[in-house]
């Protein structure tokens, strides 16, 4: 059995309609910026979504009607039960069509930040416009430091029971601040593959299986994983001991109620033969602004260590000071050799970094600030 697929544009006043006659089975599966091809889906399937290709080419991720219904029970039986939702993400990714189904299934109707770039003052004019009742929002890292860094934005963030911060690790720091300020983050772990975070601050939730594979990559099971992929890529699920599990590409430690995220398996740089941890490079280099760490090839290391920096306001990163911290807690194998300031980072998906991007920006940068051979920046 089959049934059509819809192809939308990531607009909330088309998809909350068509999205609610998906998941009750009354109309075509939902689609956003996927393309014309399938024009049809398995029959179970109510929404198809591409993954963000932060590290490769992106899927067509099919998830079905009670995936996305589990999801949804999961995350309200978790937080404070249903509630009205604030948009702040864009609808064409997981983590902002969840907000539209969540709505869809509580029966309210989503606030959506207004399109352009993510400021404060749009979150603060969305969030007075709210009902009162249980309220959350979902955010990546990156808007939720900048309304940590705004006055209205801080206290627009205090009004809700819940704010969900995912999409890209989250480091201590931030989350020390936000809690700080008396804002309840909750930080989630998940992908489209399973309708989007199923596990929360470390814990899975109701009927969500957590494992580590022998390769050290962390493997997810229960009701809220996708059916597949619309080609392909089906080896990344796999059967053990009668369960079905997704195998993600994410290396992670268990210790049978809590899961710790070390960062991805595909990742890991090799340097004078030490293997490097990006994320936990980047987690000590936290207070110096946005930081994203790559290898960049050379002859003698294989790869050397770099930090790209956005520096945060009226501050000056050194190569020194960020060499000093790793040193301190990582070990000098994990120093960076060279660290570039940059105005952005690049991005792909909903505050993702693109790593791709951000090695070839990192090896143009180093190379036009050094023609003739790079030194320490």
């Amino acid at each position: 059995m089959s049934r059509p697929l819809r192809d939308l544009p990531a607009r909330a006043d088309l998809l909350i309609p068509a999205l609610a006659a998906a998941l009750d089975g009354a109309g075509p599966a939902v689609g956003v910026g996927v393309g014309d091809e399938p024009v049809e889906v398995p029959d179970d399937v109510a929404l198809v979504v591409r993954t963000s290709g932060s590290t490769g080419e992106p899927r067509r991720v099919l998830l079905s009607a009670s995936a996305l219904r589990a999801s949804a029970q999961a995350t309200a039986d978790r937080l404070d039960g249903p509630g009205s939702w604030l948009l702040a993400l864009p609808t064409q990714h997981i983590a902002g069509l969840q907000v539209l189904v969540r709505s869809v299934l509580a029966g309210t109707e989503p606030v959506v930040v207004p399109d352009g770039p993510f400021r404060p003052p749009r979150f603060v004019q969305a969030v007075a416009t709210m009902a009162a009742g249980p309220r959350y929002t979902s955010l990546v890292p990156t808007q939720l430091a900048r309304l940590l860094d705004d006055a209205e934005g801080t206290d627009a963030l205090r009004t809700f029971d819940a704010v969900l911060v995912g999409g890209a690790a989250t480091g201590p720091e931030l989350l020390d601040r936000a809690r700080l300020a008396r804002v309840v983050v909750v930080t989630t772990y998940g992908m489209s593959e399973t309708c989007g975070g199923c596990v929360y601050d470390g814990v899975p939730l109701d009927g969500v299986s957590v494992r580590i594979g022998d390769d050290g990559r962390i493997m997810l099971a229960g009701p809220v994983l996708a059916t597949g992929y619309t080609t392909g890529a089906e080896d990344s699920f796999v059967h053990l001991e009668g369960t079905r599990w997704l195998r993600t590409s994410d290396l992670g430690s268990w210790d049978g109620t809590r899961l710790t995220v070390l960062g991805r398996s595909d990742d890991v740089l090799v340097s004078g033969g030490t293997k490097v941890s990006p994320q936990a490079v980047e987690a000590v280099l936290e207070p110096l602004g946005e930081v994203v760490v790559v290898g960049i090839a050379d002859d003698e290391w294989g790869q050397v260590v770099v930090a790209l920096v956005v520096p945060r306001p009226g501050t000056v990163p050194t190569l020194e000071q960020a060499r000093a911290a790793v040193t301190d807690r990582l070990g000098a194998a994990h120093a960076p050799r060279h660290l570039v300031v940059t105005g952005s980072l690049p991005l792909r998906g909903p505050g993702k970094i693109d790593r791709r991007a951000a090695t070839q920006l990192a090896d143009d940068l180093l190379a036009r600030a050094n023609p003739t051979g790079r030194n320490d920046t």
